[in-house]
C-alpha cells in the first residue's frame, strides 16, 4: 500500500512494504528519489534492520546457535504496519513475528516516522527493546537519488560536498567486508563524481560529528542534501561497472562483517546494544532545491 504525503512544495510516496520512501518529488517536476529500477537496482531507500551490509556466510553465532540472514537484514523485505497519518507525517511500526525470531532472536519493535517538510523529508528509526535481554542490533539507510536530477546534465557532472570538510577516516571494502585495520586518511570537502569512483564497491567514512552531503553540479540550481546530527558510518555508493543512474549517500550506525570478524554476534564491529526496555532513536533529513 502506497502511503502519500504532501505540501504546498513536494510529494512523497511510501510504500508500507519496508515503510520505504519510493518518490519525492518537486511542484516543479523534479524527482529526487531513484525509481528502482530492477534493471540497475531494484531498491529506491530500503531501511536496513537488524544488520547493515553483509555478514560473513550470511550467517552469526549466537549463544551457540547459528542464524542465516541475508544482506542487509530482513525489515526491508516486510510489510509495516500504519500507525498515524496526516498531510504530512506518517509513522509505520514492524514488529518481531515467529518469523523473525527464526532469524533473529530479540523481540523488538522497529517505528519510522516520516515527515514531510517545507524543503524535503525526514525520516526517523525508533528501535525498541521488547525483550528480557540486551539487543544486539544494526541499523542504516540506503537511499539512492536520481542522476542526473534533470535533463541535459550527464551522471559525471556531478560531486559530493561533505560538511564539516578536511580529513576523514575510509574503510577500504574487499568485497563483500570491510577492513577495518588497514584504515586510510582522505580529503573529502568535494568529491568528483565518476564511475571509477565506486569501481571498489562503496566509500565508507566515519564521521563522528554533525555531517551533510550535498549532491550538486556546477552547471545547475537544482542539487540535494542528506544530513544528521549523529550517524558515526557513512556510505557512498553507485553500481559498477554497470552504469546505473542513480547515487546512494548511506547514513549509518553499523556496517558490514569485516575481514576480522568471527560470526559471534556479540563480538562484531559495530554492533549495537539496547538494555532491556530500553529504546533507541536517531534521524536524518533530506533537503532539496
Amino acid at each position: 500500500m502506497e502511503i502519500i504525503l504532501k505540501n504546498t512544495k513536494l510529494t512523497a510516496i511510501i510504500d508500507t512494504k519496508g515503510a520505504e520512501l519510493k518518490s519525492l518529488k518537486s511542484t516543479e517536476g523534479i524527482e529526487y528519489i531513484w525509481n528502482g529500477n530492477p534493471e540497475y537496482w531494484g531498491r529506491h531507500t530500503p531501511v536496513l534492520f537488524p544488520f547493515v551490509g553483509r555478514l560473513k556466510d550470511d550467517q552469526y553465532t549466537f549463544e551457540g546457535k547459528t542464524y542465516h540472514v541475508g544482506q542487509h537484514g530482513f525489515a526491508r523485505d516486510n510489510e509495516f504496519e500504519l500507525l498515524s497519518q496526516n498531510a504530512t507525517t506518517a509513522v509505520f511500526s514492524f514488529k518481531f513475528s515467529e518469523k523473525t525470531l527464526e532469524l533473529y532472536p530479540f523481540k523488538f519493535e522497529l517505528v519510522i516516522t516520516y515527515d514531510l517538510t517545507p524543503d524535503g523529508i525526514q525520516t526517523t528509526w525508533r528501535v525498541i527493546n521488547l525483550d528480557e535481554q540486551t539487543m544486539y542490533y544494526g541499523i542504516g539507510g540506503h537511499p539512492a537519488f536520481n542522476l542526473p536530477l534533470e535533463e541535459g546534465l550527464s551522471f559525471e557532472d556531478y560531486y559530493f560536498e561533505i560538511s564539516p570538510g578536511g580529513t576523514k577516516t575510509r574503510m577500504p571494502f574487499v568485497p563483500p567486508y570491510l577492513d577495518s585495520q588497514n584504515t586510510v586518511q582522505e580529503e573529502v570537502g568535494k568529491i568528483a563524481i565518476s564511475r571509477e569512483l565506486f569501481a571498489g564497491d562503496a566509500l565508507v567514512f566515519e564521521t563522528p560529528e554533525s555531517t551533510s552531503i550535498t549532491i550538486k553540479s556546477d552547471k545547475s540550481a537544482h542539487s540535494l542534501t542528506l544530513s544528521y546530527e549523529k550517524m558515526p558510518y557513512l556510505g557512498l555508493w553507485s553500481t559498477y561497472p554497470v552504469e546505473s543512474p542513480f547515487v546512494c549517500i548511506e547514513p549509518w550506525w553499523s556496517f558490514a562483517d569485516t575481514l576480522n570478524d568471527t560470526g559471534e554476534l556479540m563480538q562484531k564491529t559495530s554492533i549495537q546494544t539496547l538494555e532491556v526496555g530500553k529504546e533507541f532513536e536517531t534521524s536524518y533529513l533530506i533537503s532539496v532545491k
